[in-house]
C-alpha cells in the first residue's frame, strides 16, 4: 500500500502460565531477545509502543500496560494505541512470542488491508494469530476492552486471512517451545534484564 503510514503495538504482558510466568520478552532466539525480534519484525514502523514491563530497546519506544492488568491481548492492544503519539492508516499488532515474523511477513499484512479493515496471519489451519494489521479505528477504548476476547476484533469489520509462511505462525507457549528457539541451549533460557532504553 503506496503511502500507507503505520505504526506498531507489540504485546509483551501476558501471563505466560505454562512457562510459570517467565517473562516472555526476554527470551532469546538466535542470540537475541524475543523483544528485539519483534522490534526488527516492525523496523519500517514510524512509532512503536511495548505494552509490557519497560526493558532496555534498541529503539526508542513507548512503553505502557493495560490497566487494570491482566484484560487480556485487547486490552493489551487497546492500551498501546491510546498511547501512540500521532495518527497512522494502520496499527501493527504483533506478540512478542513470534520470533519467524519478519518485516516481509508484515509487509505482507500491511498490503493485504487493502481498502477493508484488517488482515491477519493465519496458520496451516486457518488460525488467526496475533499478528495483524487494523485500522486503528477498529480498536476500540482502554476502558471497553478489557476481559473481552481478541476474536472480537479479529471478528470486527471487512478483514483478510494472509496465510503464513514457514514458522511465521509459530509460537512460545511451553518449555519445549522455548527449547525449540535455541535447540544447543537445551531450553534454559533466562529473561534478560537491564535499564530501560531511554
Amino acid at each position: 500500500m503506496v503511502g500507507v503510514t503505520w505504526a506498531a503495538v507489540i504485546l509483551t504482558g501476558g501471563t505466560a502460565v505454562r512457562l510459570d510466568g517467565t517473562d516472555k520478552a526476554g527470551l532469546t532466539h538466535a542470540g537475541r531477545s524475543l523483544l528485539e525480534h519483534a522490534l526488527d519484525a516492525v523496523a519500517g514502523a514510524a512509532e512503536v509502543a511495548v505494552v509490557g514491563p519497560e526493558v532496555r530497546t534498541s529503539r526508542r519506544v513507548t512503553f505502557t500496560r493495560e490497566s487494570p492488568p491482566g484484560g487480556g491481548p485487547l486490552a493489551g492492544i487497546a492500551a498501546g494505541v491510546a498511547v501512540l503519539e500521532r495518527d497512522h492508516d494502520l496499527v501493527v499488532v504483533l506478540a512478542v512470542d513470534m520470533p519467524h515474523v519478519t518485516p516481509a511477513t508484515v509487509s505482507r499484512l500491511v498490503s493485504a488491508v487493502g481498502d477493508g479493515d484488517s488482515a491477519w496471519l493465519v496458520d496451516a489451519s486457518g488460525r488467526r494469530q496475533l499478528a495483524a494489521a487494523v485500522r486503528p479505528a477498529l480498536v476500540p477504548a482502554p476502558g471497553a476492552a478489557h476481559g473481552v476476547p481478541a476474536r472480537v476484533l479479529m471478528r470486527a469489520g471487512r478483514s483478510t486471512d494472509v496465510p503464513a509462511l514457514g514458522d511465521e505462525a509459530a509460537d512460545v507457549d511451553t518449555w519445549p517451545d522455548v527449547a525449540r528457539l535455541d535447540p544447543a541451549r537445551g531450553g534454559d533460557d533466562r529473561p534478560d534484564t537491564g535499564p530501560p532504553h531511554t
